[in-house]
């Protein structure tokens, strides 16, 4: 496993967890998680289109979305839609550092999702037992919500990033495949983000008629997250995913690397969200994601040389 698509997976991490920790300060006040899905993706639109302008790769895009427009829409919208909506949902459930630790079920998701992908449908077993480290922080650090908080909101937050956790690396795989390396990581993101505008636009339109329009510092809010997680974070991990070719091994190393979002939510919101210390149960759960990520980085999950 080569280092650059580590690192860069370990950046978007950082960038990620703004999302982590924006949702959950908008959530202590009230505002919707309708408007903070919806308008992330709206924002991304102008937010990238002058990139992809700049880059004179705007037909080239569109020519790719004619040749399988329904694939590009549902498989865009289970990659964004089915990812970001139930994520945004979760925060109404648990705090910033919570959502982020149990999102860490993606890595497990992606490893059951390996058969679909044409590979062996046996699981390693040292990628097996990594995934068990990684699952069983997860459940440390639910547990200790649930002390503090209850199951109702553990299993309902839970359940919600579990949907999230299984939708983003498979909209993700899926559009590896579908593009044959024709794109690169912005320009497939942004078609990605033109192609599912009718479902953020549809969920701002319930929105207006549930709770009407969001306040100012949603909007806000809304838009930092959209810069910085939905163009810098979602850019750097889709180029550290091209860059593994498809290798499925490779693949979930990089997914691993976005473990370092708990640690990253954990420090950002204790300097900008008022929360309450993380329990010792779940600072062990925490540290059992971790080192889960980086046995996966070190190449723990690959077969063993012939």
């Amino acid at each position: 496993m080569r280092l650059r698509p580590i690192f860069l997976g370990i950046v978007a991490s950082l960038f990620f967890a703004v999302t982590f920790v924006l949702n959950a300060r908008m959530s202590l006040v009230g505002q919707s998680f309708l408007w903070s899905a919806s308008l992330r993706y709206l924002f991304m639109v102008p937010f990238m289109l002058p990139i992809i302008i700049a880059r004179k790769s705007l037909r080239k895009l569109l020519r790719e979305i004619k040749l399988a427009p329904v694939s590009w829409v549902v498989w865009s919208t289970v990659g964004f839609g089915l990812f970001y909506v139930p994520l945004c949902f979760s925060a109404n459930y648990a705090p910033a550092w919570v959502v982020a630790a149990a999102w860490q079920f993606t890595i497990i998701a992606g490893s059951l999702l390996t058969p679909l992908f044409g590979q062996a449908s046996k699981m390693p077993i040292r990628g097996l037992l990594v995934s068990m480290v990684i699952f069983l922080g997860i459940v440390f650090v639910e547990a200790s919500h649930a002390i503090v908080s209850s199951w109702h909101n553990v299993v309902i937050g839970g359940l919600a990033v579990v949907v999230a956790a299984f939708a983003y690396p498979l909209g993700n795989r899926k559009m590896i495949v579908l593009c044959q390396g024709r794109l690169s990581a912005i320009e497939r993101v942004f078609g990605m983000t033109l192609v599912s505008l009718p479902l953020w636009i549809f969920i701002a339109i319930i929105a207006v008629f549930t709770v009407g329009l969001p306040p100012v510092t949603q909007v806000t809010q809304t838009a930092i997250v959209a810069l910085s997680s939905g163009v810098i974070a979602t850019v750097l991990f889709f180029a550290a995913t091209d860059l593994t070719k498809g290798d499925t091994h490779d693949l979930a190393a990089v997914e691993a690397t976005q473990s370092g979002e708990v640690v990253f939510t954990m420090l950002l919101s204790f300097l900008f969200v008022s929360q309450v210390k993380p329990p010792i149960l779940a600072l062990f759960g925490v540290l059992m994601i971790v080192l889960g990520m980086i046995f996966h980085s070190l190449g723990v999950g690959r077969p063993a040389s012939r």
